[in-house]
């Protein structure tokens, strides 16, 4: 897995540009943290990686055909599916028989202090629990790019550092992780930095949806 990112900027339409010149190549292994201020475009960055947003000016390569998970801050769910089903479901995709899968499901949801709500349906779960789950689905599904938005928002100190820790663990296990966080925990812990502070630019508005400077 290799994303390279070069020269990419954006601006929506009729807003000035948000970052420009962002140029960074991240490979496998990679845990990054993706900073800046409030409105600096930390989210729009992740859904341009992602292939969901087209970016002003520049090009991302080698996303391509990858299998990519987002871990949204407020976490989304079917409401009456179980905790354990959400984690099971990926797993079952991969081939796996239903015992076997229900079984590493189960190991999941404890790495993330998720197995007293396997049998919770995902309406009852917390805003943190929720967000852990995402995360372990994240997993389940063995993503090789995988996105997280402010991964320790909502949760307390001991529940924010099993995060990191499982996050170090995907890196670990060759997937490209890109946090975009306010939390100097979680920075510190990445290998790497992208600051989109050093990227913002006091530039004019674009105007119309094509339009590039």
């Amino acid at each position: 897995m290799r994303v390279t990112l070069t020269r990419v900027g954006h601006a929506f339409p009729g807003q000035p540009y948000l970052f420009r010149g962002v140029t960074e190549t991240l490979t496998a292994g990679d845990l990054v943290a993706l900073t800046g201020p409030s409105g600096s475009g930390k989210s729009t960055l992740l859904a341009i990686i992602a292939g969901w947003l087209t970016p002003t000016e520049g090009t991302v390569e080698g996303t391509q055909g990858a299998e990519v998970a987002w871990v949204f801050q407020n976490p989304y769910g079917v409401a009456q599916r179980t905790a354990l089903d959400h984690v099971v479901l990926p797993i079952l995709a991969r081939g796996a028989r239903r015992r076997e899968a229900e079984q590493e499901a189960l190991e999941l949801l404890a790495t993330f202090d998720l197995a007293a709500v396997a049998a919770r349906p995902f309406s009852a779960l917390s805003g943190g629990e929720g967000q852990r789950l995402m995360l372990a689905r994240a997993i389940a599904r063995q993503a090789q790019l995988v996105l997280v938005d402010e991964p320790t928002a909502q949760l307390d100190h001991t529940s924010a550092e099993s995060v990191i820790r499982v996050l170090h663990g995907l890196a670990g296990r060759g997937a490209v992780v890109i946090i975009a966080t306010h939390d100097p925990r979680v920075r510190d812990a990445c290998a790497r930095v992208i600051d989109l502070a050093a990227y913002a630019h006091e530039l004019p508005a674009v105007k119309g949806s094509d339009a590039a400077p």
